[in-house]
């Protein structure tokens, strides 16, 4: 084993992502030497990751090594962990095609990146890139373990595991610890007095115990307080983005007896039951931020120029430790101290009552011997037939990915629990119709000639 570890980023442009990771694991000795390679095709983005990075080393006072690629096999040859941060297609024209063409259709969205039409479309867009890193990684660093922080995370996952099972990867999220967080903070209890375990899929885990640690070392469950917070108003409370109050996801808790681990802007679009068209009531009630995406997009673009300029003039570049798990994970694979993760995995058996070989959310063991997943057995029925109507979305997507059949595109679109309760079937079709035709080159060739509809 070389003395210090290699770490690849693919998709290193977003530079405020990979400033997050970097201070982590610079900030870890067993970690701080370590040879940081930076990957981008676009070279403004590149160059500025380059700055922010080697001026955190320098702030730091370590010794990493910053480089920079805009070849990706070259920037993974001989590494021990690859980064994927990108995004394909962009906000603008994707993010925006996304939105847009169903709008035409009264099909609205908060997210649309993990779900829905929009999440279809992305992973189209995204998993033959992620592809073309498995291939690479293959022939030049067989051994790398893969840390997939790119949506949509359940399908980009289930397709890496289908057609290169021997690749190492975890989907990483922040949504069990952020959500855990968000849920102390409602309840007034300090973070470090909660125990949870929560499993599911990606943006539709559950928390299966919830519980505050006793002083007395035993343990109390927290739900009953929770749903008390909810019916007098009490919680939740404002959390970091003022346009979602955050009520979905507390009203599911009254119907399904869980809480969900994603938030509410994103669950409201799992689901059939929260943004209708001709129920403008909904959207007020629980405070639905429609096109909350393509707001944050913008948003982000106006705060990175100001905050690029500053990075290029600062001397220092601070950071503090942020609630990623990349940097534990490779600090447990590098020195075989254990760690407990939540990662997104093939579904071994880990989940009974979910289908074999989906993409699972469930608390990972992180040594020496790499990520090692829990099993978790059967969940509540209630929980089971929620996640299944996502995964039902997510499977025909992946199979025209490895089938390359464009037809399963439409049926995924079908089965969308949101798509569903707004448009009819010949409407599915024709949305369908007009976001390939959209997006064109963006998509691989199989997919940019619409389906045929069969004759009667």
């Amino acid at each position: 084993m070389a003395a210090h570890p290699t770490i690849t980023f693919i998709g290193a442009g977003s530079t405020v992502f990979m400033k997050n990771i970097v201070g982590d694991v610079l900030q870890r000795p067993d970690l701080s030497e370590a040879n940081v390679r930076l990957m981008d095709i676009n070279p403004k983005r590149l160059e500025e990751s380059a700055i922010v990075a080697t001026k955190i080393a320098n702030t730091l006072g370590v010794g990493a090594k910053v480089e920079t690629f805009d070849n990706q096999r070259a920037a993974l040859d001989g590494t021990d962990f690859v980064v994927v941060c990108f995004q394909i297609g962009g906000y603008d024209p994707c993010t925006i095609t996304d939105f847009e063409v169903p709008k035409k259709f009264g099909l609205r969205h908060t997210i649309a990146d993990t779900l829905g039409v929009g999440g279809i479309m992305r992973g189209v867009r995204t998993v033959p890139h992620l592809w073309s890193i498995c291939e690479d990684m293959t022939e030049v660093c067989p051994d790398a373990i893969m840390l997939q922080y790119v949506n949509p995370m359940a399908i980009n996952t289930w397709a890496i595991a289908e057609k290169y099972p021997h690749i190492k990867q975890v989907g990483l999220c922040h949504s069990v610890q952020g959500t855990a967080s968000e849920l102390a903070k409602d309840l007034d209890i300090p973070y470090e007095k909660i125990r949870y375990r929560a499993a599911g899929i990606n943006h539709m885990a559950f928390y299966l115990k919830f519980e505050e640690i006793m002083e007395d070392g035993t343990y109390r469950d927290l739900y009953p307080d929770l749903l008390k917070s909810y019916a007098e108003g009490r919680a939740p409370k404002p959390g970091w983005n003022p346009r979602c109050p955050n009520k979905v996801r507390y009203e599911m808790l009254t119907r399904l007896g869980y809480f969900v681990t994603e938030s509410s802007e994103h669950f409201a679009e799992y689901t059939p039951w929260f943004i209708k068209r001709d129920r403008p009531d909904l959207i007020e009630k629980f405070g639905i931020p429609l096109d909350e995406y393509p707001v944050r997009c913008v948003e982000q673009v106006e705060r990175w120029d100001r905050q690029a300029a500053e990075y290029r003039s600062a001397n220092e570049i601070k950071v503090e430790a942020s609630h990623e798990y990349a940097s534990e994970i490779m600090n447990s694979a590098w020195i075989g101290e254990p760690s407990v993760i939540y990662g997104n995995v093939r579904n071994t058996g880990l989940i009974d009552s979910l289908p074999e070989g989906c993409a699972v959310e469930v608390p990972c063991l992180v040594d020496r011997n790499g990520i090692q997943p829990t099993k978790i057995g059967t969940l509540p029925p209630q929980l089971t037939a929620m996640m299944r109507t996502n995964i039902n979305v997510q499977e025909l997507t992946v199979s025209a990915l490895i089938n390359e059949n464009v037809e399963n595109l439409y049926h995924a679109a079908m089965m969308d629990p949101h798509t569903g309760a707004e448009l009819d079937l010949s409407q599915i079709w024709d949305l369908m119709d007009e976001l390939i035709t959209a997006h064109g080159d963006w998509l691989p060739a199989w997919a940019r000639k619409p389906a045929r509809r069969r004759a009667a």
